[in-house]
């Protein structure tokens, strides 16, 4: 069993997003190990780019501060390595967009993640009808190390019914449902009709559904844990955190009241 399935034993799980350079490289990593030891089950480890498409005006400044700390795409993986070396073993999935992985080079990028202690990657901007080259590096990767490596796929209230059947079929490690249309950011409510939602993929897949976008609070997180298998905090955990004049201690502090009341 890998790390990812020992994770969704205790469903549902909490999976807050920081990333690698915010507020400096050597305090980002602190925060990340505060994280994951105060109640974290899964982290998604940022990967910044010039152009976040996806992303809400929180995660972007956080991207832009990080970039102008001179993160790199080594940076990350070193974050990752030097988090295994101070016994963080929850999972640990690369959340960044595709063309850094590019730049770096697609099967050198996966084995040094592997090789790191990463978990699988989520790339919002790759959709699965354009992935046949990461995932035929990812194979190349997979084959040597005889254990996955997830490329997570993504889905939205918008995702028509085909789609969905079609992209749920295939997902490996889990869902990354979206549960709002537009950009990463914390909302007032969490959008009704996600119950349905998430029934629907679920009719397609045995895999962990987890919900993120628009989740910015403890009890909005604990209402969605309800449905679903997993919460992804974003925004509310890079703002509250960015904020501090403590980050690691705010971090520790985030982590332990977002811990999800179990099913």
């Amino acid at each position: 069993m890998n790390r990812i399935q020992t994770a969704f034993q205790n469903k549902p799980i909490f999976m807050p997003y920081y990333p690698v350079g915010y507020p400096d490289i050597p305090t980002s990593v602190d925060i990340l190990e505060a994280l994951a030891k105060n109640g974290a089950d899964l982290i998604e480890v940022g990967l910044s780019f010039s152009d976040p498409l996806a992303d809400g005006p929180v995660i972007q400044k956080a991207t832009q501060t990080a970039l102008e700390q001179g993160v790199t795409t080594q940076h990350v993986l070193g974050a990752v390595a030097e988090l295994r070396r101070r016994s963080v073993d929850i999972p640990l999935i690369l959340m960044g967009y595709y063309n850094p992985m590019l730049a770096y080079g697609l099967e050198r990028f996966i084995r040094a993640a592997a090789e790191a202690g990463a978990d699988g990657f989520i790339i919002p901007d790759l959709p699965p009808e354009e992935a046949d080259e990461f995932v035929g590096a990812l194979s190349v990767v997979e084959a040597i190390r005889e254990s996955p490596l997830p490329l997570v796929t993504m889905l939205a209230p918008t995702t028509p019914d085909e789609r969905m059947e079609t992209v749920a079929r295939s997902a490996q490690g889990f869902i990354y449902l979206v549960s709002v249309t537009g950009v990463t950011g914390a909302r007032k409510d969490i959008t009704s009709g996600l119950g349905n939602l998430i029934e629907r993929v679920r009719a397609h897949t045995d895999v962990p559904v987890c919900v993120g976008f628009g989740i910015g609070t403890p009890d909005q997180a604990a209402a969605v844990g309800q449905l679903a298998d997993g919460v992804i905090v974003g925004s509310a955990c890079v703002r509250e955190i960015g904020e501090s004049q403590n980050p690691v201690e705010t971090a520790r502090d985030f982590a332990r009241k977002f811990m999800m009341r179990r099913k």
